[in-house]
C-alpha cells in the first residue's frame, strides 16, 4: 500500500486533496503545511506549501499520479511514493475498499 508524497502551493492543495478522495484515487490525504526552500530556474525560493500524504493502492497509483499532474498548478509537481512495508491489516483493508 503505497503513500504518495506531493507538496502544493496552499491555495490549491484543499482542492487537489478533495478531488483525490472524491475520485476515489486515494482513501485519505493528510495536510500539513511547511515552509519549503528550493531552487527553480536559477533563483533560491523560499515559499509557503502543503504537503500532502495520499493513502493509495498499487493498482490505483498511476491513476493518482496522473491526476495529480493534471490538476496541479506547478509545471513540475513533486510526486513521491513510499511503499509501506508494515501498515495495519485493519487500515490496509479499509484504504482498499475506499478506493475502489
Amino acid at each position: 500500500m503505497p503513500t504518495v508524497y506531493v507538496t502544493a502551493p496552499p491555495d490549491a492543495a484543499a482542492d487537489l486533496a478533495r478531488a483525490l478522495v472524491e475520485e476515489r484515487l486515494a482513501a485519505c490525504v493528510n495536510r500539513v503545511p511547511c515552509q519549503s526552500v528550493y531552487r527553480w530556474d536559477g533563483d533560491v525560493h523560499d515559499d509557503e506549501e502543503v504537503i500532502l500524504l495520499a493513502k493509495t493502492t498499487d493498482e490505483r497509483y498511476d491513476d493518482l499520479v496522473s491526476r495529480v499532474v493534471e490538476l496541479h498548478p506547478y509545471d513540475v509537481p513533486c510526486i513521491e511514493r513510499f511503499d509501506e512495508s508494515h501498515v495495519l491489516d485493519a487500515y490496509t483493508s479499509w484504504v482498499e475498499d475506499e478506493v475502489r
